[in-house]
């Protein structure tokens, strides 16, 4: 009967024990995949690939600096495409920026430059998408965007749209770092009030 007894405590101790730990992994994830994001704030915007290496967020270590990055690269296409054609093939890392996605930026961009300020805070519409200095940026996850292995999708707020606009990275396992995959941020806002000839 003792031993008995003895089996029955320890296997309650072990139970009890695996209880305590999911509850307090579960109070620890709280917040986590839902809604949560992630702002960086930049003292100027990089006008070099060398300088947006020399941020700290340059160790792409998770899929929110990445995102971030890639704001600030596309930012740079309105003074000087191929600066920012080199930042974002560093982005891509393994992978580079191919020439339909050379096209699409452009068509994207084209008489449009604003849109890639108009992720910056502080860019609107009424102000002609001049965003406050510091830089800062906002990232965005939602309770799907890590549902793929290795894949992420997040999500960056305009200051010309209603709703945050998603970018597509993809981890590279052997380095733990996240690659931009896909900019899928660049549709229509709406344009600034200098250009709207019913503002």
């Amino acid at each position: 009967m003792g031993i008995f007894d003895s089996l029955l405590r320890s296997a309650g101790n072990a139970v009890k024990k695996e209880a305590t730990k999911a509850v307090n992994d579960a109070a620890q994830n709280i917040g986590k995949g839902k809604n949560h994001t992630e702002t960086f704030t930049f003292e100027a915007l990089p006008e070099t690939l060398e300088q947006l290496k020399a941020l700290p967020e340059a160790s792409l270590d998770s899929a929110f600096k990445t995102a971030a990055l890639t704001i600030l690269a596309l930012c740079r296409y309105e003074h000087n495409v191929n600066q920012s054609l080199e930042m974002l093939d560093f982005l891509k890392g393994p992978a580079e920026v191919s020439t339909y996605e050379k096209q699409f930026i452009r068509e994207r961009m084209e008489g449009k430059m604003y849109k890639a300020r108009s992720y910056l805070a502080g860019a609107t519409p009424e102000n002609n998408y001049a965003p406050s200095v510091p830089y800062s940026v906002t990232v965005i996850e939602n309770p799907y965007s890590f549902d793929n292995e290795n894949w992420a999708t997040l999500y960056v707020s305009s200051g010309g749209s209603d709703n945050p606009r998603p970018i597509k990275l993809r981890k590279k396992p052997s380095t733990g770092q996240w690659f931009l995959n896909d900019i899928q941020c660049l549709a229509d806002i709406r344009v600034p009030v200098q250009e709207d000839p019913w503002a």
